[in-house]
């Protein structure tokens, strides 16, 4: 079984994931290390990519905020304001 990781690393040269590739993949590695069949070593591996892949994921929120924020304002009228985003929602 030829683990996510191992494929990614082949194609490392290319552009980063994008959110959803991102997301899937790092879902991906938590269900395969907390099944617990893999090594020390490829828990690791997957942690780390893990790391990247999260990492990845918050600037493409942080892009799709500021995105939403910059739709939000209106020019044209005075009273325009805008809201921060609720991250504590459940």
């Amino acid at each position: 079984m030829e683990s996510v990781l191992v494929t990614k690393k082949r194609s490392k040269k290319s552009s980063p994931p994008d959110f959803e590739t991102a997301l899937e993949e790092l879902e991906t590695l938590v269900e395969q290390m907390e099944a617990g069949e893999i090594t020390l070593e490829e828990s690791l591996q997957h942690f780390e990519r893990g790391i990247l892949l999260t990492r990845t994921c918050q600037e493409a929120l942080k892009t799709a905020e500021q995105k939403v924020s910059i739709l939000l304002k209106d020019n044209h009228a005075t009273d325009a304001t805008t809201q921060p985003f609720d991250t504590d929602r459940d």
